[in-house]
């Protein structure tokens, strides 16, 4: 139940180009509706490098239209893996800057080497972060603190990132260099064994009650608390409860 979409694009350090952007956009839209699936990591393959963000050079020879058209279909790739049904965590075992950190921002978990960097760098380029970054990075970290950062085109590491809520696990990196992999695996693992219905719709009452107040928030956690009453994972739990076994959830 476990899916991993590996970035790799080494000679690019994964760099975001429209045809890498396109197949993320196609792998995500096969995810959508697969009911096996019930956890997404999301890595890179390229040692030390979770991704540079988007591929300037490819850029440089875009048409002004053309960065207009590329960006936006990048933004709705990234917001189509934020809106992915199932919990999605990103193991940042090497670099994020820009646009791969926006990437991860839209996964419902972090995970990063103590090793990793970590930032949102654009206005170096005198342009913003544009897929998402400066809404996420607020709504994770708090508005000044990423005002601060976005501000200061600041680079943290994977102590810092932990320290402000950038992420929520930080692990020493490995000889093999896939140290956050293999500990979002292992949070991955502790999911496997939960309703998936009620996981799915954990995340839908998680992600909608934020962006509203407390009384309509409690209003869609008691419509999502309604999906799950006639569900038959929701008997077989309660079936398993009472023989003191393990669940067998078919995710129905």
């Amino acid at each position: 139940g476990i899916v991993v979409l590996g970035l790799n694009r080494s000679h690019a350090k994964n760099a975001l180009s429209k045809n890498l952007v396109k197949m993320m956009s196609k792998a995500v839209d096969a995810l959508k509706s697969d009911k096996k699936v019930r956890t997404v990591i999301f890595r890179s393959e390229v040692p030390g490098i979770f991704c540079a963000g988007a591929d300037l050079k490819e850029r440089a020879k875009m048409h002004s239209s053309e960065v207009s058209s590329f960006v936006s279909r990048a933004r709705a790739t990234i917001n189509e893996l934020a809106n992915l049904p199932v919990p999605t965590i990103a193991a940042i075992d090497g670099t994020a800057l820009g646009g791969g950190l926006e990437l991860a921002l839209a996964c419902d978990i972090r995970v990063a080497a103590s090793s990793a960097k970590m930032g949102l760098v654009e206005t170096k380029l005198a342009i913003i972060p544009g897929a998402g970054g400066t809404q996420r990075l607020p709504r994770t970290i708090g508005v000044s603190l990423a005002k601060e950062l976005i501000f200061s085109a600041r680079v943290v590491d994977g102590e810092e990132a932990k320290s402000i809520g950038l992420i929520s696990h930080v692990v020493e990196q490995n000889e093999a260099g896939d140290a956050a992999y293999k500990r979002a695996l292992a949070l991955a693992r502790e999911f496997l064994p939960q309703g998936p219905v009620a996981m799915r719709v954990a995340k839908l009452a998680i992600n909608q009650g934020m962006e509203v107040d407390l009384v309509t928030g409690l209003a869609i956690e008691e419509a999502c608390y309604a999906q799950t009453i006639p569900t038959k994972d929701r008997i077989e739990g309660l079936l398993a409860f009472k023989e003191k076994r393990p669940p067998r959830y078919k995710g129905e």
